[in-house]
């Protein structure tokens, strides 16, 4: 089946240093709403164009060495999308009997990115994959209220059967009791899906307490059946 929402035309390289393999991707899309013109390698998005912000992003960390972009690059992905909805226009015209495709997404899975310290800083991870066409809208809640501070989430990438995945994240401090969802919405599904993190549930960071008493209590239970045992047998001994 034709997937005629979304037009994607992805150029890749593949190149090789110190005998190791790499893919260099150029992703460009676009549909009646959104648009994509993406640079990445190896599976890591380097350069992306922001067409809500209006700017190009480069989204990885400070200390990694950043690539070098022309500058007008943003100003070219602009109008690389105008033509792309221009094609997208005369595809469907030419295509007008063949059906849109839509596939809800297949995986949802949320998760912390490092181990979990209670009143230390840290992310969660919404990792979406398996939809088709692009994107899907991320939305967070902690205990029940929505929360937009500290969110973010990448562009959509391709997968090898044409599907794509989105990442989002969400900066926050673990409290005991903290419940956190993230909520996923897409064409092709009629309700949102969601998926919840328990901060208590993921991190049962007790205290010595209920160990100690445990301990106790056994030892206690120990004393007790030796104490029976002996006046079972001197009472035997009287008899």
């Amino acid at each position: 089946m034709m997937k005629m929402k979304l037009l994607l035309f992805l150029s890749g390289v593949l190149w090789v240093s110190a005998d190791v393999l790499h893919q260099d991707l150029n992703i460009k899309g676009c549909s009646d709403s959104d648009g994509e013109f993406m640079y990445a390698l190896d599976g890591e998005e380097l350069w992306y164009a922001d067409f809500k912000k209006g700017k190009g992003v480069e989204p990885q960390p400070p200390f990694v060495v950043h690539s070098s972009y022309p500058e007008g690059m943003y100003q070219f992905a602009v109008g690389d999308v105008q033509i792309c909805r221009t094609n997208l226009g005369l595809r469907r015209k030419a295509m007008k009997d063949i059906p849109l495709e839509r596939d809800a997404p297949s995986n949802l899975v949320i998760y912390p990115r490092d181990e979990v310290e209670l009143g230390e800083k840290n992310i969660l991870v919404c990792h979406v994959s398996g939809f088709y066409p692009a994107p899907v809208n991320v939305s967070w809640t902690r205990n029940g209220q929505k929360v937009t501070e500290g969110t973010s989430i990448n562009v959509p990438f391709p997968s090898k059967d044409s599907s794509f995945t989105q990442i989002s994240r969400l900066q926050f401090v673990p409290q005991l009791g903290d419940i956190y969802s993230c909520s996923v919405e897409h064409l092709a599904l009629e309700e949102p899906m969601t998926r919840t993190w328990d901060v208590e549930m993921d991190n049962p960071q007790s205290g010595p307490g209920p160990s100690i008493f445990c301990g106790v209590g056994l030892t206690i239970g120990l004393l007790g059946v030796a104490v029976g045992t002996f006046f079972l047998i001197k009472g035997n001994e009287c008899s």
